[in-house]
């Protein structure tokens, strides 16, 4: 089958940074489908595995963490779904990832793909939606009140993709106040058409510019990237008893000054359920599911910003380079190989 995957990690600007290959089409067994993909969406853990971690001597590494495709084969364990679902989910940091013809995945943290979005379009959504709803519903636990707080949530890095989906999620399961960042027009543009409430610019002081809006100290704060850069802004301004959650991955942060205000601090990683194959990895397999219901009933809508194709070295290449500059908007889907 065909694949594309790397074996010296590196810059994006070698020749073999990406390469087309030839793989033998696995089989399915277990709890496993295997699935033949027809779009992947591209995160920046991609590209920080890709600079970082090598493969095994003498193999390659295939990455990609989102997928939408058709069930090809399942193993003896599976339940819920059958040869010819149409499937979106993200799949596994510890096995070889979706930039293949053939993949397989866990049943256990797939969903069947929205019915009325296209391949490409539900692609965006898989790792970007798991991570945001983990981060709001079971690690900041929005849904619960902070005393005195303003009812309201920044999100730092709202146009990416992770913000995207986080902006959209909080205004359909929630009655709470959407503060995104975002510095150039056309990123501001996107947060407001989301849905963000407020908008304020994270190239300038946060704390002035959030209490300048009138809401109050926000309860919650989610931090999607650049969290070094704005700690000392979110210790002012978030709220005492708050909540604080980032994703991305200081090499250092000093969280001392969260202590006067007794803010708690939470890491998300959606791959950690299927890491450690925890009781409660099914759980992946459900929220997305209710994604796909919302989306179907027209509540979010994908965050798909640019599709290339076809699935090829070059094309995953130019994604890369994209995703590396760091104004991507949005998210960027590769479509049939």
């Amino acid at each position: 089958m065909k694949a594309i995957g790397y074996r010296p990690p590196g810059s994006i600007d070698r020749a073999d940074a990406l390469e087309d290959i030839d793989l033998p089409r696995p089989v399915a067994s277990g709890h496993d489908l295997l699935v033949e993909v027809a779009a992947i969406s591209v995160n920046p853990v991609d590209t920080k595995i890709r600079r970082s971690a090598a493969p095994a001597d003498g193999e390659f590494k295939v990455l990609g963490w989102d997928a939408v495709g058709r069930v090809a084969e399942v193993g003896d364990a599976v339940t819920g779904f059958a040869v010819g679902d149409e499937v979106y989910y993200a799949g596994s940091i510890l096995r070889p990832g979706a930039n293949a013809e053939f993949h397989l995945v866990d049943s256990r943290i797939v969903g069947i793909k929205p019915a009325t979005l296209s391949n490409a379009e539900a692609a965006a959504l898989p790792l970007t939606a798991i991570t945001a709803w983990e981060m709001l519903f079971d690690r900041l636990d929005v849904r619960r009140p902070v005393p005195g707080a303003a009812k309201a949530v920044l999100i730092i890095g709202g146009a990416g993709g992770v913000g995207s989906i986080a902006i959209q999620l909080l205004r359909a399961l929630t009655d709470l106040t959407v503060i995104a960042t975002a510095s150039r027009p056309e990123t501001q543009d996107w947060v407001k058409s989301l849905g963000a409430h407020h908008v304020v610019d994270h190239a300038r002081p946060l704390a002035e510019q959030v209490e300048a809006l009138g809401v109050g100290a926000p309860a919650f704060v989610f931090s999607t990237t650049e969290t070094h850069r704005h700690l000392d802004e979110i210790i002012k301004l978030i709220a005492p008893q708050g909540r604080f959650g980032l994703i991305d991955d200081p090499a250092q942060l000093d969280v001392n000054g969260f202590k006067r205000k007794a803010v708690s601090i939470h890491w998300e990683l959606m791959f950690t359920r299927s890491i450690f194959g925890t009781p409660d990895m099914g759980e992946q397999g459900k929220l997305l599911t209710e994604v796909a219901a919302l989306v179907d009933a027209g509540r979010i809508r994908t965050t798909l910003t640019e599709t290339l194709s076809p699935i090829s070295a070059a094309t995953l290449k130019t994604a890369h380079a994209l995703i590396e500059t760091g104004k991507a908007r949005g998210k960027i889907v590769l479509e049939g190989f």
